[in-house]
């Protein structure tokens, strides 16, 4: 791999009509009894045991620390603060704008070849010695059992890694037509001033793609972690600089959202944003934005992935063990809280008894506890006390409500952890607000419809929510399959067929959907790189010109 990117260094035409290099996606692990990867992560884990990390803030490369200090609770232990760290205020902020920008026309103008190393380096690393630390960081910290973890911190980052560099070294060879008397070529500079990355808790891999991404297509970033990962997004951003990382290409800057939002959109170097979060706050920064449009240099490049009321959709001709598992792993791995995790299930009345009664069996061989102590749990705790509350409002909803019934779970305890028993509810309203509205957490809900009104039920699923994230189709009839997949083609920007609506992997499902759900610009995919670029066009003559007439003009 390193040989194949040296070779291609300055190249130009030699190396267009090749790709730059082959990479493939990163094999799971397994962790199975006695495994090598097993014992390391065990060990990992132990050595966490117990301890608090200090993580400052790092602006202009040195660590600086803030009166404003807090902590990151394990979410199946709240009595263990995994971490201590601190807020930047805004006067930090702004010195960290002023840091990044400072290097900025340096790391533009390193060729792409050398970037790509760096972020290709950073990926052995986490596939190789460093898995087993950050895997275990993501457990203790944001609560992830073993294969989450895997999935997420170890796989998807590294392929995140891995595939970008591909991507941005193809881009390089994306050229223009060159003809006899002129020279052209593309330059993908990066954007004029800095990009503001905001991550979200629930993926380790999103907060390093969602500052690497810029930062690997030549842009500076200010990178604001999520309060309750910031014990993993700060392992992921030391092996960044272990592997050459220029120390004020990416600020790392935990702070108060929005002290944070407030003053990056109100510089006047602010150029992009790169986000995943909730509704309201990436509206509340695109109004900043907007707001701010005049003192701006350039239009910012806003990018930002907000969630999901996802959908399963069941035909009568499906098959009910799919649907039966799929169904559970979407909906209550991580404890739902996935973008993509699904939260309504639609379902015919000819086909419920067997998948209610299949659904209910295996719903009572699912395992909820402390995933570090117990390779057989399935999930573990919420993220923290604020979620917690918030879904269990939605279980007493469901108690409430004459249009609801609770079939199985919904037991809440916050005495050690911020636990939820996976919930499976039954609603006689496709309407109710728990069909619609995001709930984020292992919520459920069922609603039974009358075989033959299957179509009314396509445009039912369309229109219940203003989200556009994730979506699932189980029938065995090709003409149901294309119907459904023509009926709800804008319900859902990553659409399943007889799988479940999680899962999506780098290069082979790019991710995201629109309507409210985001702008769907597909990280994972080729194209996403070209937000964070912005491409000059270049021509070269090399004939004279002698004349300033046109030939009609003789």
């Amino acid at each position: 791999m390193w040989r194949a990117l040296r070779g291609l260094r300055g190249g130009g035409r030699r190396w267009q009509h090749r790709s730059a290099i082959e990479v493939t996606n990163e094999p799971i692990l397994e962790f199975k009894p006695g495994s090598p990867e097993r014992a390391a992560l065990q060990k990992a884990l132990a050595d966490l045991k117990g301890k608090t990390e200090a993580i400052p803030c790092v602006i202009g490369g040195e660590e600086v620390w803030t009166p404003t200090v807090r902590y990151q609770l394990s979410p199946f232990n709240h009595a263990h603060k995994v971490a201590k760290y601190c807020y930047a205020d805004k006067e930090l902020i702004n010195k960290a704008i002023n840091a990044a920008l400072a290097a900025r026309k340096e790391w533009d103008l390193k060729p792409v070849q050398d970037r790509a190393q760096i972020f290709l380096k950073a990926a052995d690393m986490l596939s190789g010695p460093r898995r087993a630390e950050v895997l275990a960081k993501t457990m203790i910290g944001q609560g992830k059992t073993v294969i989450q973890a895997e999935i997420d911190a170890a796989a998807e980052l590294i392929d995140f890694f891995r595939f970008n560099a591909k991507y941005a070294l193809e881009l390089e060879n994306s050229q223009p037509i060159s003809v006899d008397v002129s020279t052209n070529s593309m330059v993908y500079r990066g954007l004029e001033g800095f990009v503001a990355a905001v991550s979200p808790f629930n993926f380790t891999a999103i907060g390093g793609n969602l500052a690497g991404a810029p930062a690997l297509m030549g842009n500076v970033v200010l990178w604001k972690p999520s309060d309750t990962a910031l014990l993993s997004s700060y392992a992921v951003y030391k092996i960044l600089l272990e592997a050459g990382l220029p120390p004020n290409v990416v600020q790392f800057v935990p702070a108060d959202g929005p002290v944070f939002g407030d003053t990056v959109t109100s510089s006047e170097h602010f150029c992009g944003l790169n986000f995943t979060g909730s509704v309201p706050t990436f509206k509340r920064l695109w109004k900043q934005v907007s707001e701010n449009l005049d003192c701006y240099r350039n239009f910012p490049r806003l990018a930002g992935e907000c969630g999901g009321k996802n959908f399963h959709l069941v035909h009568s001709s499906a098959d009910v063990a799919s649907v039966v598992n799929g169904t559970l792993r979407s909906a209550f791995e991580y404890g739902g809280q996935k973008c993509s995790a699904c939260s309504r299930l639609y379902a015919p009345d000819s086909l419920w008894p067997q998948i209610k009664e299949k659904l209910l069996e295996e719903h009572g061989k699912i395992k909820v506890g402390d995933p570090a102590q117990d390779f057989g749990t399935f999930f573990s705790a919420v993220i923290d006390d604020k979620s917690f509350a918030r879904i269990k409002k939605w279980i007493e909803h469901a108690k409430k409500s004459s249009n609801l019934t609770i079939l199985a779970g919904g037991g809440c305890d916050d005495s050690v952890g911020y636990f939820i028993e996976p919930c499976i509810v039954e609603s006689k309203d496709p309407q109710d607000p728990i069909m619609k509205e995001e709930i984020f957490g292992p919520v459920l809900t069922v609603y039974v419809y009358p075989e033959k009104r299957y179509k009314e039920v396509l445009e039912l699923i369309d229109t219940t929510t203003p989200y556009g994230l994730t979506g699932a189709v189980f029938a065995q009839e090709k003409r149901i399959i294309d119907e459904a997949r023509n009926l709800l083609r804008n319900a859902a920007g990553n659409f399943y067929i007889n799988d479940k609506s999680t899962g999506a992997v780098v290069a082979q499902q790019p991710f995201g959907g629109s309507r409210i759900s985001g702008t769907n610009d597909k990280p994972g995919g080729p194209h996403y790189i070209l937000r964070w670029t912005s491409p000059q066009a270049i021509k070269e003559t090399h004939v004279p010109l002698t004349d300033w007439r046109y030939a009609y003009m003789q």
